[in-house]
């Protein structure tokens, strides 16, 4: 039996990095440099004094394109560790988007229908059009966007993915 593997596999990569400025732009140019695409790029503050920030890029390739990547990442400074979550075990990753759907009589009661069942969350309302907040998996999202598209979809504005390991252990 011939096992079959596929060609590009969707990673996601989490970088933690002194807080400082141009990391973010050195760490994008390499991607653009050697022609990596970023599918989804997220960063934040994460510790008390401000000193260390965590970076989730969502991205896609082969095996060794990914490894490639991640150990070019690994020699830029000031990166301290660089984790592909795939490769690591289970994990959890969320997403979080507002969503602008403009609508009359049917298509408003469907929308809002179907914004519960998404668990999607009114929050801001007019007459003639809601602004929803959805979280979840980017799939969930792309799914509810779709739905969305035929009852009157306006706008949709995305976080990025951001992702961590199950279990007690800290990146």
């Amino acid at each position: 039996m011939k096992i079959q593997h596929r060609q590009h596999e969707r990673h996601v990569l989490t970088i933690l990095v002194d807080n400082e400025a141009g990391i973010l732009a050195r760490i994008a140019g390499m991607f653009t440099a050697r022609g990596y695409n970023i599918d989804s790029l997220t960063v934040a503050d994460i510790t008390e004094d401000h000193a260390v920030s965590r970076i989730t890029i969502v991205t896609n390739g082969p095996p060794p394109v990914i490894d490639q990547i991640t150990a070019q990442l690994e020699r830029l400074v000031p990166v301290h560790k660089v984790i592909d979550l795939n490769d690591e075990g289970p994990f959890v990753e969320r997403e979080l988007a507002l969503v602008k759907v403009a609508g009359q009589g049917e298509n408003r009661v469907e929308a809002l229908r179907l914004a519960d069942v998404f668990r999607a969350k009114v929050v801001d309302s007019t007459t003639s059009s809601f602004i929803f907040e959805i979280t979840g998996t980017p799939e969930k999202i792309d799914r509810f966007v779709a739905l969305m598209r035929e009852l009157g979809l306006v706008e949709v504005g995305r976080t990025g993915v951001v992702g961590m390991m199950r279990g007690p252990e800290g990146a």
